[in-house]
Parts: C-alpha cells; structure tokens; sequence
C-alpha cells in the first residue's frame, strides 16, 4: 500500500497491468495451474459475522483493489488444460527465512520482546491470521489436489479471526512465558487510519480440500521468541530486510528512476550487468543484496 502512495501508476503496472499477460505467458509456456494468491484484504470492512467467498469485495486501498481485480483476469484463461484457482489468505504470520515484521502478529511480538511494550493501533478491527508454515502447506496441497477440486475456484483461508487487541494480548502472553526475566509488558493503544476489519469464513476450504492449519498464532509467537533467542533476527527495527516496503528508500528509487531514464524501467536496466550494478548501488538506501535481487 505504501508503494501506491509514492507512485500509483509505477504500482498500478507491477499489482495489475502485468498480470494477465503473466497470466497468457504462462499458460502459453506450458504451465499446468496457476496458483494466484490474493489477499483476504479484498474484504475491506465488513459487519457480516462470516464473511465468506460469496461476500461483496470492498477494498479500502488500491492495493487491495487491484488485487480483487486481477481474480476474474486470471479465470479468462480457465480450460481443462490450464487450471486456475484463487486463494485469498489471512495475514501471514510466524518466522522464516525471510521474516517480515511489518505485520500484526510479527510486530507486536518484535516490540514485545525488545521494547517490552507493545502498542497497539486501533484495536478493535478483526484481522485473520495464518502461520506461514500453515500457509506454505497451503501452497503445496493447492499442487497436488486434483484439477476438478480446484479447477475455478477461490478459497478463503484464515482461521484465527481476532481483533487486534486480542492479538496483542495473546503475543504478550507468550512473550512473558518465554522470557519470565522481562516481567510485565505493558500494552498501550494509539488512533489509526488504517480501518480494515473482517472475518472471514474458511468452512469451503476445510470441505473441499479438508484444509485446517495445524499451528496458531502463539505458536507463531513462539517461534518468533526462539529466534529472537537465538539471534537470528538482529537489528529487527532498523534492518530494511524485515520490511516490505522502506518508503525513504523505494522514493529514492522511484526519484531517480522518473528524474533519469523518464520512468522506464528498460532504459534503467539497459547494458551491462556491472554498469546497472553499480548504477543500482548509487542509490541512497540500495545495499548489494537489494540490487542483486533486483537484477535477479
């Protein structure tokens, strides 16, 4: 959402104008089923005490938006050749290899344990969560069912629908049991803009694919603690890898990007592996990794 607010057409053409072209180059190449993973997001803000996959899409940002968008471009394509199905996950949460602690459940307990405080936004506003172990065993079953269980359909799947509160209550809990020498961790609430809330209904999901996660939130939590423990997540605050978006640094890029080369990606990236290395690097908030993974 973010990206939206520093360049909306740049944002625009990388979460929905390169889409279905992705869509008609894969199928084209060969690919068998095509996995899209939306977002549960789509929802917006809704009283429904279930909010199921029938339920109206009212999204409250162009990022969600465009990605309720792109879910009839991908079902054009639908043949028994080329099976298509949609997922739209609760917000992903736990450690991984990539952690990111810009979400719910990853920065409260990122606070919880190095600040000994955590503060919530809001509060009241329901948000489904989904371990990211529970999520990548999403992925894989969505592989290997077969076409006719999946073939057109979309799928809820969050299971743990909590308001924020509830989540920061929970976090603090399991933060005090695995470190006992922190003692109280204070919970404090603050105003927020972001007025997203929903809960959402994964029963189709569970009768049709038998589908359940098989860890929680505290579990998530935990893992997060351990790896806390074990220094795997350094600099958790200040490390530009935890977080999705960096908007100092993605507005420098984008400033060079349109000042320089007219907003073209191509000119941007013409010539020499070395050179568009080294150009990538002249940009304020670019390190090596960053610039690898964007030639990659």
């Amino acid at each position: 959402d973010p990206s939206f607010d520093l360049d909306e057409n740049l944002s625009k053409s990388i979460n929905y104008d390169c889409f279905e072209p992705m869509v008609v180059t894969a199928k084209a190449a060969g690919v068998k089923r095509f996995v899209y993973c939306s977002s549960s997001s789509v929802y917006g803000v809704s009283d429904a005490p279930d909010v199921t996959e029938e339920h109206p899409l009212v999204p409250l940002t162009l990022y969600n938006k465009f990605k309720g968008m792109c879910e009839p471009l991908l079902f054009r394509h639908q043949s028994p050749e080329f099976t298509c199905v949609t997922i739209r996950p609760a917000t992903v949460c736990g450690h991984s290899p990539r952690t990111r602690l810009d979400l719910s459940v990853n920065i409260l307990t990122n606070h919880a344990v190095n600040k000994n405080k955590i503060t919530v936004f809001g509060g009241s506003q329901l948000r489904p969560n989904l371990h990211i172990k529970g999520m990548a065993d999403l992925y894989q079953l969505l592989l290997e069912v077969p076409n006719e269980k999946v073939a057109g359909q979309t799928f809820n799947a969050g299971y743990e629908n909590h308001s924020i509160m509830e989540i920061a209550e929970m976090v603090r809990k399991v933060v005090m049991e695995e470190f006992p020498e922190k003692g109280d961790i204070e919970i404090t609430t603050t105003e927020t803009e972001d007025k997203r809330s929903y809960h959402i209904n994964s029963e189709k999901i569970l009768r049709v694919l038998g589908f359940r996660p098989k860890r929680n939130i505290e579990d998530a939590a935990r893992d997060l603690c351990a790896a806390f423990k074990a220094g795997e997540l350094p600099d958790s605050f200040d490390d530009d890898r935890y977080f999705n978006v960096k908007a100092k640094r993605l507005r420098n890029f984008v400033n060079v990007l349109v000042e320089q080369y007219n907003a073209s990606l191509k000119r941007m990236f013409k010539g020499e592996t070395a050179a568009i290395y080294e150009r990538l690097l002249a940009i304020n908030g670019i390190g090596p990794e960053t610039a690898d993974s964007m030639l990659l």
